[in-house]
């Protein structure tokens, strides 16, 4: 009955947000400023792969602004997480002794509102194994050719036109901690090796772990972004066609397509005045 109630308690109480992010300490600045105002937050991990380590001074500077915006009564961490590699695996590397379950993923570029994110953790909570973030994606079956399936990497405007989805991206969603484990450790070799070839897709490569873990959908939950750059992967050539590469190339290890199918949109009711 104990270890009942520890699972419960460790699932609800609070969350670990891990931030990715790559020479552009501007914007981990007010990522990190914002995100350490937020109730809720255990810790806050920095996902560190680059040649040099942090400097004294960005990280004393990070460390006076979680201080400084940390509630009272609250002590939140801040650890930056060096790698040797410069690897997108990182992102998903194992992390132990974790003191709560869920796992806040974002990018160093966007922000949500504290409430928005606080909103998403209780959805999270009604369904902690699946993953629950903020940008759908939509994955389509090429129709035209019965003799193979074949996906097509669809962007936001795919998702907005049908209202309908099967992953949502890990620039800003909650998922269980214990896919860390699975993704280090029991995902297939080829599909991490891929994507530190490829500098791609392991946002992909978490949400078909998940998916063909769970059987089941992710969930959407809406929200307004704030985007701060627009240096990244997303922003070079090509990129829907790489990520439809990743798509085929990653369905064929597993055999077949684990993402499931769904249209369900979560949203505040209490700061929403249409339903």
């Amino acid at each position: 009955m104990l270890s009942t109630f520890v699972k419960w308690w460790l699932c609800r109480k609070g969350y670990t947000i891990l931030i990715n992010t790559w020479k552009r300490n501007d914007l981990l600045h007010e990522s990190v400023l914002h995100y350490s105002k937020c109730d809720g937050v255990d810790s806050i991990h920095v996902i560190w792969s680059e040649p040099e380590p942090p400097s004294d001074s960005l990280y004393d500077a990070l460390s006076e602004a979680v201080d400084s915006n940390s509630k009272i009564g609250s002590n939140v961490d801040l650890i930056f997480d060096l790698n040797d590699e410069d690897s997108l695996n990182n992102r998903f590397q194992e992390i132990k002794d974790l003191n709560f379950d869920a796992i806040f993923s974002i990018d160093d570029d966007v922000i949500f509102p504290c409430k928005s994110v606080e909103f998403a953790f209780t959805v999270w909570k009604s369904a902690p194994e699946t993953m629950v973030g903020f940008v759908p994606r939509m994955l389509w079956l090429d129709t035209s050719n019965s003799n193979s399936e074949h996906y097509f990497y669809g962007g936001w405007w795919s998702v907005w036109w049908t209202g309908t989805y099967n992953m949502v991206l890990s620039k800003a969603a909650f998922f269980h901690k214990k896919y860390l484990h699975l993704y280090s450790n029991q995902m297939p070799q080829y599909i991490r090796n891929y994507v530190t070839k490829n500098r791609n897709c392991e946002d992909i490569a978490m949400a078909l772990l998940i998916a063909n873990e769970t059987g089941s959908p992710p969930i959407w939950v809406k929200g307004r972004i704030f985007e701060m750059g627009s240096t990244g992967i997303s922003s070079l050539g090509s990129h829907e066609e790489r990520r439809t590469q990743c798509v085929n190339d990653f369905t064929d290890v597993y055999g077949h397509m684990p993402l499931v199918l769904t249209n369900v949109k979560t949203i505040d009711s209490r700061s929403s005045w249409l339903w």
